[in-house]
């Protein structure tokens, strides 16, 4: 049977062991959420601005609106363009009417005649000008008026079978393009109309609201900021000691200020380039170290936690 003092000095061996035990591995960082930003569509002024930071929205709620006058005439431009060249192509479709087609008709009727009649001054004229009866230069015009109207005839005829035989494809598909082209414009003014009603593409809380009633922001200055997601994550820091232990997948513990208890989380990303440790997960030796940035995901137990908290993050499996 051993002795109490053997006893005692295997206690204290045990608890010095324990006490001696290095704390589990741990990175800080901070908690965030996902954030989304809704650009100025337009350079047009805040009329309404619906909502408040901090406030809770859903998806497709209105956030603020813009004047809407200017896009409005542009949009309404675009479909009086749009229905002018449907009726054109319409037009072209449908073919000549008939009256134009009488009216080539009867244009030709003409041409005809009046080559009938010029030849026949000219077949008059001739035999005078063989004979030396009328100057040479007299039939010469004859003569070249009665070829002028043959010519005449000529064009008439064309322009006849030209109305006969309707409208070129080549025509129709170009008008089909002009009213493609035409009310693919008109929807995008409609779309840029539509998109001066600000709303939250997710559901999530106003962060900022960086303008107010009646200023005109430029085209793509962000008109509001939304939280969005289930639950934050914690952004951390990993020391380069600590790399070859962290993986994505691991399961983790955040610690949160004014929470006793961790929240459950798990890597899902970890940098591949290295970075200097900020200054606010500064810890002893890490001061000189680079570290790796790591997000931690939460559960959505978590939800309620606002962004900004600092975090500590433990990795109690690491291999």
């Amino acid at each position: 049977m051993r002795s109490t003092p053997t006893i005692l000095s295997g206690l204290l061996a045990l608890l010095s062991a324990a006490g001696c035990s290095p704390p589990p591995p741990q990175a800080l960082g901070t908690l965030e959420y996902e954030r989304v930003t809704l650009p100025a569509p337009a350079a047009e002024r805040i009329v309404e601005i619906a909502v408040r930071e901090g406030q809770r929205v859903e998806r497709g709620q209105t956030v603020l609106r813009l004047e809407a006058v200017r896009v409005q005439a542009a949009a309404q431009a675009a479909d009086a363009q749009a229905r002018t060249q449907r009726e054109a192509l319409a037009e072209l479709e449908a073919g000549p009417r008939s009256e134009a087609i009488g009216q080539a008709r009867a244009q030709l009727v003409a041409a005809q005649a009046r080559a009938r009649d010029a030849a026949a001054y000219y077949a008059r004229l001739k035999p005078l000008g063989d004979r030396s009866l009328v100057a040479a230069s007299d039939v010469d015009s004859a003569g070249a008026a009665a070829a002028s109207a043959q010519a005449q005839v000529r064009v008439a005829q064309q322009a006849l079978l030209e109305l006969e035989r309707g409208t070129r494809t080549e025509r129709i598909a170009q008008g089909r393009a002009a009213v493609e082209a035409a009310q693919a414009q008109a929807r995008v003014q409609q779309v840029s109309l539509e998109k001066l009603d600000v709303t939250a593409p997710r559901a999530g809380r106003v962060d900022s609201l960086p303008f107010e009633l009646g200023d005109q922001p430029a085209v793509g200055a962000p008109l509001a900021v939304l939280l969005v997601g289930p639950a934050p994550y914690a952004r951390i820091y990993v020391p380069e000691p600590l790399r070859t232990r962290v993986r994505v997948g691991q399961a983790a513990r955040v610690f949160v200020p004014g929470h006793e208890a961790p929240f459950a989380g798990t890597v899902r990303m970890v940098r591949s380039e290295p970075t200097f440790t900020p200054y606010y997960a500064l810890t002893g030796k890490d001061a000189a170290r680079l570290s790796y940035l790591a997000e931690v995901a939460l559960t959505p137990k978590a939800g309620e936690l606002p962004a900004g908290l600092p975090v500590r993050v433990e990795f109690a499996d690491a291999p």
